[in-house]
């Protein structure tokens, strides 16, 4: 597959990884997808000399030129996928379970990442995704690319999402029945809704936990509970009050 070349994104890393230690990460991404567009610019001008052999009626050139064309095509597609493929792992190395973040990809190469780990979350019958797909602020002309192709992914897929609190951040609900953007209310459980569940939960627990209900009849038996043992008590305190006061 040959993806169409594009202007770099001046962050392939997420924010929280740029600079220090990750400047040699963004300098291998860089690196890799600058040897793709030399093959893809050299597969474009082979084309171009194919054309022009085949034109002039020298068809055995034409095709050899076309063969060429093709080996720098194969070895763009090597480059973008080993790019794709570290920035990925870079991207991820620290992430939650149910995140995953699509910085510095292709459209193609988001897809085909994103349907993957939406197989491998349904086979552990994982409740959502949470999918990282940036703002769009460093990408050409600052228009967002992963964000619809995302949202144009679950529609086709009959994927039911929702828009984050943080602008560059999509939900998948993949347990949730429809199709489409809906309010994030509808699985609010997933942005740190897990938590406020248990809270509620321990709370309504404690609200119906039976109570303890001192007994309230009338003496006699093992029956008279707190509130008889605190009248024998009193009984007997002031009992040795009265032998004390009133003597002998």
């Amino acid at each position: 597959m040959s993806y169409q070349m594009r202007t770099l994104s001046a962050n392939p890393l997420a924010k929280e990884r740029r600079g220090g230690q990750h400047a040699a990460d963004e300098a291998e991404y860089d690196r890799l997808r600058g040897l793709a567009r030399s093959e893809q610019n050299r597969r474009h001008d082979l084309i171009g000399e194919s054309r022009a052999a085949y034109q002039n009626g020298d068809k055995a050139r034409a095709h050899e030129l076309s063969q060429e064309a093709k080996r720098h095509e194969a070895n763009a597609d090597a480059y973008n996928k080993q790019a794709s493929e570290y920035i990925f792992r870079v991207n991820n190395a620290n992430q939650e379970e149910d995140t995953i973040d699509l910085h510095g990809l292709f459209v193609e190469e988001a897809e085909e990442i994103l349907a993957t780990r939406i197989q491998a979350a349904k086979r552990q019958h994982a409740r959502g995704l949470h999918v990282i797909v940036g703002k769009g602020i460093h990408s050409e002309s600052h228009v967002q690319k992963i964000k619809p192709a995302v949202e144009k992914f679950c529609r086709d897929n009959n994927l039911v999402y929702s828009m984050e609190k943080n602008a560059g951040r999509i939900y998948i609900d993949l347990q949730a029945e429809g199709v489409g953007e809906v309010d994030p209310g509808q699985h609010s459980w997933a942005y740190g809704g897990q938590q406020q569940q248990q809270q509620q939960q321990g709370g309504y627990q404690q609200q119906h936990q039976p109570q303890y209900q001192p007994h309230q009849g009338g003496g006699g038996g093992g029956g008279g509970g707190q509130q008889g043992e605190s009248g024998g008590l009193l009984d007997l305190l002031f009992g040795c009050l009265k032998k004390v006061l009133c003597g002998k």
